[in-house]
């Protein structure tokens, strides 16, 4: 029997290793570390001050789990932990007056827990935490008085004391990831601008063609980072006393990064018209290398509309705006191309790029 011969994994196609499987590709910053520690702390001395409790573990594993990158999500996190604390202690409590201490009990009691936040809906970590802590009642409770009690207490203390921690503690703002995606996307739109113009420019082969639509087509990928980044910037916003004075700054990214995801699905349409369409005369046609000199001035206009929204930020650096603008900062789609008579060879391809040109226009200037 012939053996089988392994294909070699594609080049370029990562192999995960173990170490990155349990690796991150970045550190988490070193604030948030600090702050999980203080938390830690502080909700541990807080638990045997009011608890009198030598070993309050479960508030200690609160304050570590409820310390998050956003306020939203450790106030959010906090409620999923004492939710599913609480349920899973109520439906341990209720088995053991029923059953006793039977310790069969304790499967039953899993499989119920699970099937109880199945029934509510319940989100991924109060679900798993029902079923815990149930178990958890049900083996130490009965020979500790008021497990149950100090559980749901702990819980709550390291959760409450947590969330203050993070909100309080230089609470985290996730506006320069969101600035900087948005950013980098309003560039490589130019950056597709420019080169469509030089390949309708120019005699090109279809090895420059082909990467060209690739690079459109990125624009995708990158639309879809810097619309992750704006959310994540406006999650950390919310519940964050530092809000009222980054709000405006994120809501001109997001009205920034609106604008630009029409221009991306414009841009890739152009980009896919030229390459299923070149001709290697148009570099002579008069009409075309018009559209090509439009196509570097939206290219330009793109820039500066990132450049206008970040000036417009509130100023943090004390250097005064420049009153006399320099000839980079004046508009250059001032007019859309006239065309009167297009080529009858070349028309598909105008009067497409004429079509995704006057959309692009409108987009930049409003």
């Amino acid at each position: 029997m012939p053996s089988r011969r392994v294909r070699p994994l594609p080049r370029g196609l990562p192999r995960m290793g173990v170490a990155s499987r349990i690796r991150q590709s970045k550190r988490t910053p070193l604030l948030q570390v600090v702050k999980t520690s203080a938390a830690v702390i502080a909700a541990w001395f807080a638990s045997v001050a009011l608890l009198q409790q030598p070993l309050p573990i479960f508030a200690a594993i609160a304050a570590l789990l409820v310390v998050l990158p956003s306020v939203n999500q450790s106030f959010v996190r906090g409620l999923e932990r004492s939710v599913g604390v609480i349920a899973g202690v109520l439906i341990a409590f209720a088995a053991g007056l029923v059953f006793g201490d039977a310790t069969w009990i304790v499967l039953v009691i899993v499989v119920v827990s699970l099937l109880v936040a199945w029934a509510f809906r319940l989100t991924p970590s109060s679900a798993n935490q029902v079923p815990i802590s149930a178990m958890l009642v049900l083996a130490i409770g009965a020979q500790t008085p008021d497990y149950a009690l100090d559980r749901v207490l702990e819980t709550i203390i390291g959760a409450a004391i947590a969330l203050a921690v993070n909100a309080l503690i230089v609470p985290p703002v996730l506006l320069a990831p969101a600035h900087l995606a948005v950013g980098r996307l309003a560039r490589d739109i130019a950056s597709v601008l420019d080169e469509t113009a030089a390949v309708l420019s120019e005699p090109v082969d279809a090895a420059r063609l082909r990467a060209g639509l690739d690079d459109a087509r990125a624009l995708r990928a990158a639309q879809a980072r810097a619309s992750s980044a704006v959310t994540a910037g406006v999650e950390s916003l919310q519940l964050n006393p530092r809000a009222s004075r980054n709000r405006s700054v994120l809501e001109a990214d997001g009205a920034l990064l609106d604008r630009l995801t029409v221009l991306v699905n414009r841009v890739v349409g152009m980009v896919r018209s030229v390459h299923d369409n070149y001709d290697p005369g148009l570099a002579d046609d008069p009409v075309v290398q018009s559209i090509a000199e439009d196509l570097r001035r939206a290219a330009h206009d793109v820039r500066l509309l990132a450049r206008t929204t970040e000036e417009a930020r509130p100023a943090d650096t004390g250097r005064p705006a420049s009153s006399t603008p320099s000839p980079d900062d004046t508009p250059a789609l001032t007019s859309p191309v006239q065309v009167l008579r297009p080529d009858p060879d070349n028309w598909v391809l105008v009067g497409s790029l004429l079509e995704d040109l006057r959309r692009v226009r409108e987009e930049i200037i409003g």
